[in-house]
């Protein structure tokens, strides 16, 4: 993806004062500059995070062009919105928190692709494969088993899509992301409470979803 460049210029940082080597600067301290209109440093963030907002929007939308555009999309929210990143808090969540609402935005306009257990059916590529996939069980496990086990997935899989897209956001980032529940809700600018009530309802509706299918 082309990375989105700044207009702002070099801002009020002089020549001498800016950084020779950002790679080791932390996500807080690169924002800064780019805040300042360091164009280098706003490079540095996609570089950073390029990858990660991909495969994020990837898993949410199932659609490799689709994620790209949304990708597109989210840096530049950032560039234009750079100057409200506060310092204090992750970068990661607040731009994971502009990804989001992309995708929940496109979510709501369409049904997607169920989420798959071997990955989208629009990917490419190993990689985009592993991304997109819903890892279930052991892999060590028997034929038997992984047959148990790819069934159970394509029942989640169709459980999952019927999920509102408040619900499935917060499953994905939990359950395939691996975030915590403070992350979700920073992401997702969702109080707390609110986070927790989603998963909740979200494994609910799985479950009834996954015992109507065993009656």
């Amino acid at each position: 993806m082309r990375a989105a460049t700044s207009n702002a210029g070099d801002g009020v940082i002089g020549a001498k004062d800016r950084p020779s080597n950002l790679t080791g600067a932390s996500d807080p301290e690169v924002a800064q500059w780019a805040q300042h209109g360091h164009e280098p440093a706003f490079r540095e963030l996609v570089r950073r995070y390029e990858r990660p907002v991909f495969s994020l929007l990837y898993r949410m939308v199932r659609d490799r062009a689709l994620a790209e555009d949304l990708a597109q999309e989210t840096f530049i929210k950032v560039l234009n919105g750079i100057k409200s990143y506060n310092p204090q808090f992750k970068f990661s969540s607040w731009i994971f928190k502009i990804a989001n609402n992309a995708a929940i935005d496109h979510l709501r306009k369409r049904d997607l692709d169920t989420l798959s257990l071997d990955g989208s059916p629009h990917a490419t590529t190993p990689e985009e494969m592993s991304a997109t996939a819903l890892q279930l069980g052991d892999r060590g496990e028997s034929p038997l088993q992984e047959v148990e086990a790819r069934e159970l997935g394509s029942a989640i899989e169709r459980a999952i899509a019927k999920l509102r897209p408040e619900y499935r956001a917060c499953i994905l980032l939990r359950h395939v992301e691996g975030h915590s529940y403070e992350e979700i809700a920073r992401i997702l600018d969702l109080p707390l409470g609110t986070v927790k009530t989603y998963i909740h309802r979200g494994r609910n509706e799985l479950r009834v979803y996954l015992e109507d299918r065993k009656a």
